[in-house]
C-alpha cells in the first residue's frame, strides 16, 4: 500500500482501524489465555505484557512527538492524546493544576462492547494500574500514578475510570 495515495480522511480512517483492529488482537488474545488458564492467569500475564507494552508506547510517542524525558505533566497529558487507546475510546484530561492532572475514560470500547453482550465490567484496573504507571513513569520519572476509579470498582455512570497524575516541584 502507497500511503501517499491516500488523502487525510482516508489516513485518519485507516488509523482509527488500526487502533481497532490492535485492540480487537489483544482482547481475543487475552480470551484464549482467559479460556486455558483462567480469568486470574490472563490477568497475570496481561499485566505483564502491558508493562512492558506501555513502555514501549510511551518512548515511540515521545520519539515521533520530540518528548525529552522529564517533561513533567504537561509532557505526559500530549503523550496520552496520542496513544492507541486515544483514537477509539473517548477520554477527558483536566489539568487541576500545575502538579495535578486527573484523566478520565468516558468510552472505553472493551467496556461498551461487554455492555452490549450483556456481559460484566472486565476487571481492569490491576492491568490499568501497571499501564498508566508505567506509560507515566517513561515520561516523567518522578510523575506518581493513583487510581481514583476502575472496574470492578464502582464508578459514576459518565465515565469507567479515573487516574490521577501527579508531580512534586
Amino acid at each position: 500500500m502507497d500511503l501517499k495515495k491516500l488523502n487525510r480522511s482516508e489516513l485518519e480512517t485507516l488509523l482509527i482501524d488500526f487502533a481497532k483492529r490492535w485492540l480487537a488482537h489483544d482482547g481475543l488474545w487475552f480470551q484464549q489465555v482467559e479460556e486455558a488458564h483462567g480469568l486470574e492467569e490472563a490477568i497475570k500475564l496481561d499485566i505483564g505484557a502491558w508493562k512492558k507494552f506501555t513502555v514501549l508506547e510511551a518512548k515511540r510517542i515521545m520519539n515521533i512527538l520530540k518528548i525529552n524525558p522529564g517533561g513533567g505533566l504537561s509532557a505526559l497529558k500530549e503523550a496520552l492524546n496520542y496513544r492507541l487507546y486515544s483514537f477509539i475510546n473517548q477520554q477527558e484530561i483536566l489539568e487541576e493544576d500545575k502538579n495535578k492532572l486527573t484523566f478520565k475514560m468516558i468510552d472505553c470500547r472493551v467496556q461498551s462492547a461487554r455492555r452490549r453482550k450483556n456481559l460484566a465490567e472486565f476487571p481492569c484496573r490491576p492491568v490499568g494500574q501497571v499501564e498508566y504507571s508505567e506509560f507515566a513513569r517513561t515520561i516523567d520519572a518522578r510523575i506518581k500514578t493513583r487510581c481514583i476509579y476502575c472496574p470492578p470498582d464502582e464508578h459514576p455512570g459518565d465515565s469507567y475510570c479515573s487516574w490521577e497524575f501527579t508531580i512534586e516541584d
